[in-house]
């Protein structure tokens, strides 16, 4: 299989990225030889495509399905197994925030808790602990935030995206409106 030269510097951005995203290159470079083509690739085509040894491409393409990027299809007379990426690139956004939220929020989220249990032996404690305490309350808040986003449907997602500083105006018009903005403590202590 050859790529195009399109493809090519497609393939080679995302492994050069993969690395700043917490996966590795050849990772990088499957998924987005996966996610260019338009037909479903076998193990064999990414090796001839990529470089790469078919051990490198068996562990990148188990990785990916670990995070549930790739998706598996069979061709009707050929054993092999097939590998795709879902279509809807809205899906592969929720896919990745997901994933992401599990392996790098949540674990952080317990962490906090658990220390914000703990009883301090310190004023320096006491301290570290009320920093953690606002860590906590922003990651929460975020955690929040996105719970109510990843089950928007796509159109709703957009038409949010879209409205841009829009939401800081209507914001600003509810601020001036009684019983809609903030508190007049919170203004105050904002200016």
């Amino acid at each position: 299989m050859e790529m195009t030269p399109i493809v090519q510097d497609f393939v080679a951005h995302f492994g050069e990225m993969g690395s700043r995203w917490g996966i590795n290159r050849s990772v990088g470079q499957i998924y987005a030889l996966l996610y260019a083509t338009r037909e479903p690739l076998c193990a064999d085509d990414m090796v001839e495509a990529l470089k790469m040894s078919r051990s490198n491409v068996a562990m990148s393409l188990k990785e990916l399905q670990g995070w549930g990027l790739v998706l598996l299809r069979h061709k009707a007379g050929d054993r092999r197994d097939y590998f795709t990426t879902p279509d809807d690139v809205w899906a592969i956004l929720r896919t990745l925030a997901e994933e992401r939220k599990k392996r790098e929020i949540d674990p952080t989220l317990s962490l906090l808790r658990e220390v914000l249990m703990r009883e301090p032996e310190s004023e320096d404690e006491r301290y570290a602990q009320a920093r953690m305490g606002e860590m906590h309350q922003l990651i929460e808040k975020l955690s929040d935030w996105y719970d109510d986003v990843k089950v928007m449907e796509t159109e709703r997602l957009l038409m949010l995206l879209s409205m841009g500083s829009t939401v800081t105006k209507l914001l600003e018009t509810a601020d001036r409106l009684p019983g809609f903005g903030r508190k007049r403590e919170n203004k105050s202590r904002d200016t």
